[in-house]
C-alpha cells in the first residue's frame, strides 16, 4: 500500500513504528525534539523512497537505517550542547509498587544518563545492539564496516558502561553512608 502512495499506509507505518525509531533517535542525539524532528524527517524520506525498498520484509531495518543516518547527519552538522534539560522517553508501566516503579526510573536514568556520555560511535552500536534486537552483523552492514569492529565497539561499550554506572554507585553509596553519620 505505501508503495501506491497512500496516506493511510503511512499512518499505519508511522503507529507501528514510531516509538521504535523516538527512542532510538533520542538514545543517538540525546534530545527528544530533536530526535523527533529525526524520526518525522525520517518517514517522510521513507515515503518519497520508498520504491528503493527492494524487500518489503526487511522494512524495519530500513526505516532504522533512515533513522541512524538522519541522527549520523545531525552529529555532524551541528554541536550537540545541551541549552535546555532534555526530556526522558517515556515507557509504558505495568502495575507495581511505587517503590519498584521508583528503582526501575532511577536505574533507566542512571543507564540513559551512561549511555549519553558515550562516544557516538559506542552509543550507536549499543543502541542497535540491545534495544533495537539487530544482529552484529545488521550493524555492521548498518554502519558500513566489517563484524569485529561491532564486536569491538560493543565490548568496548559496555565496558565503559559497566565503570560509568559502578562510578555512580559508588558516589551513591558514599551518600548513603555518610547520610547517617553525625
Amino acid at each position: 500500500m505505501l508503495a501506491e502512495k497512500d496516506e493511510t499506509a503511512l499512518k499505519e507505518l508511522m503507529a507501528l513504528y514510531s516509538d521504535e525509531l523516538l527512542r532510538t533517535a533520542y538514545l543517538l542525539v540525546k534530545d527528544r525534539q530533536v530526535a523527533e524532528e529525526a524520526v518525522m524527517d525520517s518517514f517522510l524520506q521513507a515515503y518519497n523512497k520508498i520504491h528503493q525498498l527492494k524487500e518489503p520484509d526487511k522494512l524495519r531495518g530500513w526505516l532504522l537505517r533512515i533513522v541512524v543516518n538522519r541522527c549520523r547527519m545531525r552529529m555532524r552538522t551541528w554541536n550537540w550542547r545541551r541549552l535546555l534539560p532534555f526530556a526522558e522517553v517515556e515507557m509504558e508501566e505495568t502495575e507495581r509498587s511505587p517503590e519498584d516503579l521508583l528503582l526501575t526510573e532511577w536505574r533507566n536514568e542512571q543507564l540513559s544518563a551512561a549511555i549519553h556520555r558515550l562516544d557516538y560511535r559506542y552509543r550507536e552500536v549499543i543502541t542497535l545492539y540491545y534495544y533495537n534486537g539487530f544482529s552484529v552483523l545488521e550493524i555492521a552492514e548498518h554502519v558500513k564496516s566489517n563484524e569485529n569492529t561491532v564486536k569491538a565497539r560493543l565490548s568496548r561499550g559496555r565496558t565503559k558502561l559497566k565503570q560509568m554506572l559502578q562510578e555512580g554507585d559508588g558516589d551513591e553509596n558514599e551518600a548513603r553512608a555518610g547520610a547517617g553519620v553525625y
